[in-house]
């Protein structure tokens, strides 16, 4: 699980980078500005969960656990939900993409919480 989890993280950075670039460059102009807006917050959550992936990648190198496994997961999810509605939404102008951002933010918020239970766990 720690390697698919850091192959996704770095991904997933990868992506957030270029997706960013895009919009300073690409963007930048040709959207307006609430959607711009909405667009670079979807790649800076990204970023956000790429980095912690990376970190519950380690994490689970040297302790597994399905607390973080479901962290792990959690992330991804979140990252495809989240990030993906808004990148959605921003290009498109569809607003039914709106309605799915919300359930990645809960993915995320679950995510975290996962670690933290992970996290308790270390410390007995």
């Amino acid at each position: 699980m720690s390697q698919l989890f850091l192959a996704i993280a770095a991904l997933s950075g990868f992506f957030a980078v270029a997706l960013g670039a895009f919009a300073a460059h690409g963007l930048k102009g040709k959207l307006a500005p609430n959607l711009l807006a909405a667009f670079e917050t979807a790649t800076q959550y990204q970023m956000y969960h790429a980095l912690a992936l990376l970190a519950v990648a380690l994490l689970v190198k040297a302790h597994p656990s399905g607390w973080l496994n479901a962290s792990g997961w959690l992330f991804i999810a979140g990252s495809v939900l989240f990030s993906g509605s808004l990148y959605g939404l921003a290009l498109s102008g569809i607003r039914l993409f709106g309605p799915i951002t919300p359930i990645g933010g809960v993915c995320f918020l679950l995510g975290w919480l996962c670690l933290l239970i992970a996290s308790l766990k270390f410390i007995k």
